[in-house]
């Protein structure tokens, strides 16, 4: 078995061969990168949860074929999972192209040596003595190997339409034993390993028991019921793998199988919210804020207004350590005087001709103007103004809505994207928003994210609805004025 050990000596946050290392710091640990068979490399770092879960710890740019890489990791990433990605070169001259492999780093100095083109194969050698990484492979390796006869067997008692069947009922037992046995396989590799952090990464195999019984959609029911047996939401560590993402997202994909509209996708994801949080609830308050957190991404994309509604309880509670408290009751407080009826809120923002343009005093042409907020990075952005355009080019439509939109890039290259954009979407209001989902209209409107949309009356400037995509904008323009729409919507 290949590992890898602590190297002796000092290291500097970021160095390559050559470099004098100073004295490492207590409790921060370092990676080695040998960097083999390629031209030149950029290696980077980045963790999955902390400050900079989004952008690398450090990196180290121009490592040439034959030399090393140094990077610092300090103690409060630790213990955890980690992107190592290498942007590399064949040749002198070539565009980088990236390689990117998972490593876990928790109490031990990481040695490796890299060949990028082939680095999640076994060319990529840990130092011996490692254990994280080592221990992780072996286990799942080993962990396909077990569990393959035990997923395909689920699936087909899952979807067998004879449950009353003495063949069923043979499945079932031998299901059963199976599953006793490989969780009893898990609990030991768990107790053998406990000292390592990957240890606490095994539960997220853990295959819960169930009732066998009813039609397909009450066995998964059933599934959903026993979800999140096997898992210890006291353990702060799962925050800090990609594996409770994961877990998470497999948890969605099964209230999604059940999804047969709009209303009943957000009646089900709310559900889905709500059980999770409660359960996450038991557990650490970092744990129990990160579940919070990730409803939060969710609803706001989908903007599940019934979703966002069943977390006010949970940051409310004082042991709900959530990274959104800010975000979640700025978007409630939105929820509460953004509603149908109520009047928006007026600004003066400059439009794209170097105008002063006043919301609330200019009427457009049309009974209703429909306020979007945008922005040029944003692919549903797009999406929705390519669905709004090519409907709206009817001129019928433009007779009964004007479309008024808001950017909320925030840099510059972002504003001359939106300047060369706009031209082609002809016959609307734009307007620029200095400071983005910071600026005062954000704000005013509760965004947080992009698109969002508000259907306006343009004569009292009262809001209609807010839509939560382009269907929903039709279907709230037919239901605001059936007689004067009943012929407007020929979109297809």
């Amino acid at each position: 078995m290949i590992c890898g050990g602590m190297l002796a000596g000092v290291v500097m946050s970021v160095s390559v061969f050559g470099s004098p290392l100073p004295e490492q710091e207590v409790n921060e640990r370092r990676l080695t990168v040998h960097l083999e068979e390629v031209f030149s490399a950029k290696v980077s770092l980045t963790p999955f949860e902390g400050k900079k879960a989004i952008k690398p710890i450090d990196e180290v740019s121009d490592v040439k074929t034959g030399e090393i890489a140094v990077i610092k990791i300090p103690a409060q990433y630790l213990p955890g999972e980690f992107v190592l990605r290498l942007d590399y070169s064949t040749k002198e001259g070539d565009n980088p192209y990236p390689a990117e492999r998972i490593i876990y780093i928790n109490n031990q100095n990481i040695e490796l040596s890299v060949n990028p083109p082939y680095i999640n194969s076994d060319k990529t050698k840990f130092s011996k003595g490692e254990t994280e990484n080592t221990v992780y492979t072996a286990f799942m390796e080993e962990n396909s190997t077990k569990r393959m006869p035990l997923d395909l067997l689920r699936q087909f008692l899952l979807s067998y339409d004879r449950p009353e069947s003495s063949f069923y009922t043979q499945g079932v037992e031998e299901f059963e034993q199976r599953r006793v046995e490989y969780n009893a396989w898990l609990s030991d590799q768990a107790k053998t390993y406990h000292e390592l952090y990957v240890s606490s990464l095994f539960q997220f195999q853990y295959i819960s028991a169930m009732e066998w019984i009813g039609s397909e959609d009450e066995r998964v029911s059933q599934i959903l019921k026993n979800y999140f047996e096997g898992i210890d939401f006291s353990d702060t560590r799962i925050i800090r793998s990609r594996e409770l993402s994961r877990f998470m997202d497999g948890y969605m994909r099964l209230y999604g199988m059940r999804v047969i509209s709009d209303e009943s996708r957000d009646s089900l994801f709310t559900q889905a919210g709500s059980v999770a949080c409660e359960k996450a609830s038991q557990g650490d308050p970092k744990v129990y804020g990160w579940m919070v957190d990730y409803f939060y991404k969710g609803y706001e994309t989908y903007n599940i207004e019934k979703g966002m509604a069943i977390l006010r309880k949970h940051i409310s509670n004082s042991n709900c350590l959530t990274s959104k408290r800010k975000e979640i009751l700025k978007r409630l407080e939105g929820m509460t005087k953004l509603v149908p009826g109520a009047l928006a809120p007026d600004f003066i923002i400059s439009d794209n001709e170097g105008n002063n343009f006043e919301f609330h005093k200019w009427k457009g042409k049309a009974r209703y103007k429909l306020l979007l907020f945008w922005s040029t990075t944003c692919e549903s952005c797009h999406q929705l103004t390519k669905e709004l355009m090519q409907w709206h080019n009817d001129p019928l439509n433009k007779e009964n809505l004007d479309i008024v939109t808001v950017n909320l890039g925030e840099t510059e290259t972002e504003e001359r994207m939106w300047e060369n954009i706009i031209i082609n979407l002809t016959g609307w209001k734009h307007l620029y928003a200095q400071g983005g989902v910071n600026s005062l209209v954000a704000n005013d409107y509760a965004i947080l994210s992009t698109p969002v949309m508000f259907l306006i009356e343009s004569e009292s400037n009262l809001i209609v609805s807010s839509p939560g995509n382009f269907e929903q904008l039709i279907k709230d323009l037919q239901k605001g004025d059936k007689k004067s729409l009943v012929n407007l919507f020929s979109y297809n």
